[in-house]
């Protein structure tokens, strides 16, 4: 018997979440991108021109900029700059690393300057399991960037300039609470690192590109599909942050979402 999913229907566009680039300093075993230091597909500036005119016709509330590490593309400070006069929140999905960088040691100062939401990837509070999905040293630099940030005054008040952290699991299970795990983060990054943050937002990693190449090794791929087939939750639709965004990706082709986007989904 064939079976039937739920109808899910766009709502009034009010994210363009865009992909400017896959390349990446950072080679990730999660990364549903696949991006990588050897990546070099990128935005266009022809297309990246275009994005200040879109945002105005369509009175988009919300730039999402992503990629790839989005900061090395050639134009994306460019491309905020050319926003400071306009109503639209920006937010940064950063890999935290990327401060470290040679060339981008002001990068921090520029997206407090500017306003610029940060949301960034931290998936454990603890150095080995961030590590063992996201390479040596990067649990410590990650630390150290959100100090940084914390001093320019990111994450500690609610109306001040925001900074988020995403978790993911490291193995294919479901994320715990949200609510839960953030109270966890909260406290122990505070405790042992004197840090802060606004919201911890939880994903489930999808399996697909480099994600699902890795668990089809390990012998893991179908029971992982099992999972979340079994844990379909219809009430989650409601709040489905796919409804309200529009994905571009570098080419500039227009898609439902980010994971459509990456599996070239693209029905109308």
């Amino acid at each position: 018997m064939k079976e039937s999913f739920p109808s899910i229907n766009k709502e009034p566009i009010e994210t363009l979440q865009i992909n400017i680039g896959y390349k990446c300093n950072q080679a990730c075993k999660h990364c549903h991108v696949n991006s990588s230091p050897l990546r070099t597909e990128k935005m266009s500036k022809e297309i990246i021109n275009l994005i200040p005119k879109v945002i105005d016709r369509y009175k988009i509330k919300t730039l999402d900029i992503t990629g790839g590490a989005p900061e090395l593309h050639p134009e994306f400070k460019n491309l905020i700059l050319s926003l400071s006069k306009k109503k639209v929140d920006i937010i940064d999905r950063c890999n935290l690393t990327i401060f470290f960088e040679k060339g981008y040691e002001d990068l921090p100062l520029f997206l407090a300057k500017n306003k610029v939401t940060v949301t960034a990837s931290l998936p454990c509070y603890e150095k080995n399991n961030v590590e063992l999905q996201r390479g040596y040293g990067v649990f410590e630099k990650s630390i150290n960037a959100i100090k940084i940030l914390n001093e320019l005054g990111y994450g500690k008040k609610r109306d001040g300039l925001k900074l988020n952290l995403v978790y993911n699991p490291i193995n294919p299970i479901l994320p715990p609470s949200q609510d839960i795990l953030e109270k966890d983060y909260k406290k122990i990054l505070f405790e042992k690192y004197n840090i802060v943050f606004n919201n911890l937002y939880t994903i489930t990693n999808m399996p697909i590109n480099r994600y699902a190449n890795a668990l089809k090794r390990d012998g893991k791929l179908d029971k992982y599909y099992e999972l979340l087939k079994e844990n379909f939750n219809e009430n989650n639709l409601e709040n489905l942050m796919c409804k309200k965004t529009i994905s571009v990706n570098w080419l500039g082709e227009i898609y439902d979402c980010d994971f459509n986007q990456q599996i070239n989904f693209r029905l109308n």
